[in-house]
């Protein structure tokens, strides 16, 4: 196996933001703020930037495509349940796996996760900063990261 080293490649870091593609902009910022909490960064009528901490969310206008059946891009919440039950009463329609994944107005496929229970990982001081620095991971995710050198 060729390590990255020897291509002399940039090594990835981490996902900053995803783009989203969305049939109204007021319609997206409404729908995804009914189930997590989030900062408006910035806005225009094609446009709108919003933040998770240190990372975002870039709704952008003009969505055309048929709803993603695989393709999906994952949220880390504090309370998975929480989210379960507002989207249960925003009348969202979960999909059939294991996992609590449904479309979005657009068709855009969005699994909601528990953070605690995943690898991904934010600084403490960004943890902090968000308002969440009492979670911590379980001993599964802990495990996990160990296999990668990645915790203590």
């Amino acid at each position: 196996m060729v390590s990255s080293q020897d291509n002399k490649k940039a090594k990835a870091v981490g996902i900053n933001h995803i783009a989203l593609e969305v049939g109204d902009i007021d319609e997206a910022l409404d729908f995804y703020s009914s189930f997590i909490d989030f900062e408006i960064s910035r806005r225009s009528e094609t446009a709108a930037f919003v933040y998770f901490g240190d990372q975002f969310i870039n709704f952008i206008l003009g969505r055309n495509q048929a709803p993603d059946e695989r393709r999906h891009f994952g949220i880390a919440v504090d309370d998975k349940e929480l989210a379960r039950e507002t989207l249960e009463n925003m009348g969202i329609k979960f999909l059939d796996g294991q996992f609590l994944d449904f479309l979005d107005p657009w068709g855009n496929r969005v699994e909601i996760t528990t953070y605690t229970n995943i690898q991904f990982t934010k600084a403490d001081h960004i943890l902090k900063g968000m308002g969440l620095g009492h979670l911590s991971k379980t001993e599964d995710a802990i495990a996990e990261l160990r296999k990668k050198d990645m915790a203590p």
